[in-house]
């Protein structure tokens, strides 16, 4: 059995495992529970688009597929459910910001790059390829079970101070993956930085600031949902954790830092940057002056 079936199997049946907790106390559609529709929408609509992908060899339209359907999850949960309440549609509004955020700058860089230099090998092996669109369909529905496991519930809470709390952590959190990812941009853009790393703005207090900023929002997200959670949709609450381990050890920061230690690792200065910058949490910088960082 190789590692990407072996990674298919474990990616399904984690987001089965989730779609049965986060099912309990949910309302159903024609017999179905919502929450588990959501799942399987979410697997499937990526199995359908790695076809074309497949075929074509190409990842253009990868985190592109996997922000669109966030956003028709959240809002056809919402539509299935016919909720109303402040807590459900904060929540689908606020993914909805992210998602079509995140997936419209992704989109450009790609078209700007002209392919995703993590692909460059993967898209030519059917399973490995199929792997990662399932990995996706995964981060897809595990990332939102807390907030769609909160808009299925049977009953409404009302808001309260863990709401507040949690738009506070997804407002700072939101905040800072947009502004990482403006000055990585503007840096970039300069020719002068090519193949230079960035040490200069948030990327002064952290070496992957747009991937902290990420975890805090999604633990803002998480906090919101809390008080509508009962039972075993508490287990949804595992979505911040699946994200950090999904960005810090399976793709994400070990990618790149791996890229960036074969790029710099012999420069002085990268050490001294590294020695000095955390991987990921955002902390003041030590008397280092301005520089370059690693590109993704």
């Amino acid at each position: 059995m190789t590692a990407a079936l072996v990674g298919i199997i474990s990616a399904c049946s984690f987001g089965a495992a989730i779609a049965w907790a986060g099912s309990s106390h949910g309302i159903s559609f024609q017999g179905i529970p919502v929450f588990i529709l959501c799942g399987l929408f979410a697997y499937a609509t990526q199995w359908l688009m790695f076809v074309p992908a497949w075929v074509f060899r190409t990842e253009r339209y990868y985190d592109l597929t996997g922000s669109a359907t966030f956003v028709v999850l959240v809002w056809g949960a919402l539509f299935l459910c016919a909720a109303t309440d402040i807590r459900s549609i904060t929540l689908a509004v606020l993914i909805t910001v992210w998602a079509v955020r995140l997936g419209s700058f992704l989109f450009k860089r790609i078209q700007r790059s002209g392919e995703d230099r993590r692909f460059r090998s993967i898209k030519n092996s059917f399973l490995s390829f199929l792997m990662t669109w399932t990995l996706q369909g995964a981060w897809v529905f595990v990332t939102a079970s807390a907030a769609l496991a909160a808009i299925t519930a049977q009953s409404t809470v009302p808001v309260g101070f863990s709401f507040a709390a949690g738009l506070g952590l997804w407002i700072f959190g939101f905040s800072i993956e947009v502004v990482a990812d403006r000055q990585k941009s503007a840096f970039r853009a300069r020719p002068e930085n090519s193949n230079q790393f960035i040490n200069s703005g948030l990327w002064a207090w952290s070496r992957h600031p747009n991937y902290f900023g990420e975890i805090v929002l999604w633990s803002g997200i998480a906090v919101m949902a809390l008080p509508a959670l009962t039972g075993w949709q508490l287990a949804t609450l595992v979505s911040p954790l699946f994200v950090l381990v999904l960005l810090t050890a399976i793709s994400g920061v070990r990618l790149l830092e791996a890229r960036a230690e074969k790029l710099w690792g012999q420069e002085r200065a990268y050490k001294a940057y590294k020695r000095q910058t955390p991987a990921l949490m955002l902390w003041p910088p030590t008397g280092r002056g301005s520089g370059v960082g690693e590109s993704e």
